[in-house]
């Protein structure tokens, strides 16, 4: 949290929380992620604009690695992104059979090319594919999904020069721009994967942020008086539903990164998008919370623009 942002901590719960009906009684409040998002994506224009008049247009390549339909929705938004602000994009997709010499080939062949600055292969790939080879293959300046190991050891060391994985970076934007306090909060992350819980629990207790951090997991001994003890709970644990109001203490933040896939024959398709969090159950006692969709998952394509951005200006 910057000092900006907590002198104008008000004005920004103003912008970014929307109250609604059922939270008026209690002062529950929903953090607005899309609106936030747009921000974001409006100062990305700006740089890339920026960047262009100096002859350089930032590229992203995006590898897919096989069919998987909820990958190429992944992908295919990120692409569209790409055009919408007028970042190059090239995407690679390769068979669902690909060998691992394959997938490192197309690596290596856009560790050379000058014309993308960002690279990603998507997550996960097919069962016969080492995926730590594969992001330890990306050139770690052309990394913006930020796994490259030297990337990860930069966050650690609070060196500014790496690059921060898109969806904590998201979690940490959101908390910025709702106002929200971490300096001095108790912070309780559940989930502890390279991707959102280890790099989030890191940007928590970064000076300027200066949180205290617990991190947890579905495996810790009396999870729900561990997260009670939070200010803020940022929940990445995959479960459906799995936070419930027993394991929040009242006005607390809940920043809520999962999105699961749940059966409901009552919904048209025949499921329902949840988070890791049963928000119908917490609401009465959260201070603040982001809804699924439309809290953490605009932020994670939004600050993936944001990296492509600063690869783009850096190399």
């Amino acid at each position: 949290m910057t000092k900006n942002s907590r002198k104008n901590g008000l004005g920004l719960r103003n912008a970014y929380f929307k109250i609604s009906r059922t939270a008026k009684r209690n002062m529950a409040a929903i953090i607005d992620g899309k609106k936030v998002a747009e921000e974001v994506l409006a100062e990305c224009s700006r740089e890339i604009e920026e960047l262009k008049s100096n002859g350089i247009t930032p590229g992203l390549a995006v590898v897919l690695v096989g069919e998987d339909p909820a990958s190429q929705v992944y992908v295919n938004s990120k692409v569209r992104k790409c055009a919408e602000l007028g970042i190059h994009s090239e995407k690679v997709v390769l068979s669902k059979d690909a060998s691992q010499d394959e997938v490192l080939a197309t690596v290596k062949r856009l560790n050379q090319d000058a014309s993308i600055h960002g690279i990603l292969v998507q997550s996960p790939p097919p069962s016969q594919i080492d995926e730590e080879e594969i992001v330890r293959t990306i050139d770690p300046l052309k990394d913006v999904d930020g796994f490259h190991p030297e990337n990860v050891a930069k966050l650690a060391l609070e060196d500014p020069s790496g690059f921060v994985p898109c969806t904590p970076a998201g979690c940490m934007r959101l908390l910025e721009a709702s106002g929200v306090e971490t300096s001095g909060a108790d912070a309780v992350v559940v989930g502890r994967s390279m991707i959102v819980g280890k790099p989030m629990a890191l940007l928590l207790m970064a000076r300027g942020s200066d949180a205290t951090v617990t991190v947890a997991h579905s495996r810790t001994k009396d999870l729900a008086e561990v997260c009670r003890r939070a200010d803020i709970i940022v929940a990445a644990v995959g479960i459906p539903e799995f936070i419930k109001k027993n394991f929040v203490k009242q006005g607390a933040t809940i920043i809520d990164v999962g999105i699961n896939r749940v059966e409901d024959l009552a919904a048209k398709r025949g499921y329902r998008l949840c988070g890791d969090v049963d928000d119908k159950d917490v609401f009465e006692k959260v201070g603040a919370i982001t809804p699924v969709p439309g809290g953490v998952g605009p932020m994670t394509i939004a600050m993936l623009m944001k990296n492509t951005i600063k690869a783009a200006r850096d190399l």
